[in-house]
């Protein structure tokens, strides 16, 4: 079945929170009256929107970033004004740095965060307490918030029809193509159902996260290299001693552990254990089928052992679930960890946009972009 052609100022492709925060810019702030979003799930952001650690950084963990670092201190503030439903404040926040195999020491740390700006000061006694110390240099009590991802996505539904914003939902993009004559771009669907259809746009933006590769047609892929991952956040309750706590050791193979709002439980990662496997992104190579035929073993126990050692109390968490989920990062920071946007404009297919953002505070950086950007919106 086929359905009739459509014609839209802007087609977006992913309705994570990057794809719904674009949408709503573009209708609100840029005066575009037709604009539809493009969702390959039943609901907004239940992909990587929501299957992450759910921290709102604010540059702790950036240590050999400056610019990541100091993004985050700038976009923190602002994030929490614009979604402050989401905002889950209420927890101690804790870095401790390792005495042996980090990239940082204390002294390091301590003073990367007065040069960012960021609020530093050392934990008390009972704290330190918590961590062993032959294996913690020093513990810190810093400024850092997680996010519910389930209220964004409450914003997003209501945000995106008060904009007049168009929702195809279990509607997947399979390619981008220039119109005859350069009069724009076609965009070619198909839902659940198996119905295709075709969308007329002067603009596309393609947010698809993991899938930005998985587009045929004129679209060539991205000029900047992309790595997959098969990631497993674990869940876990933790030891009441721990439940008011987010703490993180920094910074080589250590672990991390959050609330998570979104189910009332923590999340614990690791840098050695959250990463299961992963691969150069191509075309041709669909991620989401990668992790759908995943076996999603899980390494918690692996986590909770080597967390332990650090922090004895964890040893006593109780696993409840594991988020697996295929994570993208730019080949060029992996040495340095940095988090910068992806935003590229495809010379070969003019009005075409991709849009990646390795931290939920990025947005703000790719809005930024968008002002930059001159977008036609005159009648055809």
């Amino acid at each position: 079945m086929t359905v009739q052609p459509c014609s839209v100022d802007a087609a977006i492709i992913g309705g994570g929170f990057y794809g719904s925060a674009i949408a709503s810019y573009l209708a609100k702030a840029r005066g575009m009256r037709r604009v539809i979003l493009l969702e390959r799930e039943a609901q907004l952001m239940t992909r990587a929107s929501y299957h992450n650690q759910a921290r709102v950084h604010n540059g702790y963990h950036y240590p050999r970033s400056f610019t990541t670092a100091f993004r985050s201190r700038v976009n923190l503030p602002r994030f929490v004004q614009d979604w402050p439903q989401a905002i889950q404040r209420d927890f101690i926040k804790i870095y401790a740095i390792a005495r042996r195999n980090s990239k940082v020491t204390a002294r390091q740390f301590e003073r990367f965060c007065h040069e960012i700006g960021a609020t530093i000061k050392p934990a008390q006694a009972g704290l330190k307490q918590l961590f062993e110390p032959r294996l913690i240099e020093d513990v810190f009590l810093v400024e850092e918030y997680a996010f519910d991802s389930t209220q964004l996505a409450k914003w997003a539904v209501k945000a995106l029809a008060d904009a007049g914003v168009k929702i195809c939902y279990s509607t997947r993009a399979l390619a981008v193509s220039c119109l005859p004559g350069g009069k724009g771009l076609l965009v070619a669907t198909r839902s659940q159902s198996g119905a295709t259809a075709s969308i007329s746009c002067r603009y596309v933006f393609n947010c698809t996260y993991s899938g930005l590769n998985q587009l045929s047609g004129d679209f060539s892929g991205t000029l900047t290299g992309l790595k997959q991952e098969i990631t497993e956040m674990a869940l876990v309750q933790v030891p009441g001693v721990l439940e008011e706590m987010g703490i993180t050791v920094m910074d080589g193979p250590f672990f991390s552990m959050m609330p998570f709002p979104a189910r009332g439980l923590h999340t614990l990662s690791h840098v050695r254990y959250t990463p299961h496997f992963s691969w150069q992104d191509k075309q041709g190579i669909d991620p989401y089928h990668r992790l759908d035929q995943y076996e999603r073993a899980t390494r918690v126990d692996r986590m909770v052992r080597d967390a332990g050692r650090y922090l004895p109390a964890i040893l006593e968490a109780k696993y409840v679930d594991s988020l697996f989920e295929v994570k993208t990062v730019l080949i060029k920071n992996e040495g340095d960890d940095g988090r910068p946007i992806l935003f590229e404009k495809h010379a070969t297919l003019p009005g075409c946009y991709s849009v990646l953002g390795g931290k939920i505070d990025n947005i703000y950086d790719v809005l930024e972009k968008l002002e930059t950007e001159e977008l036609d919106i005159s009648p055809d």
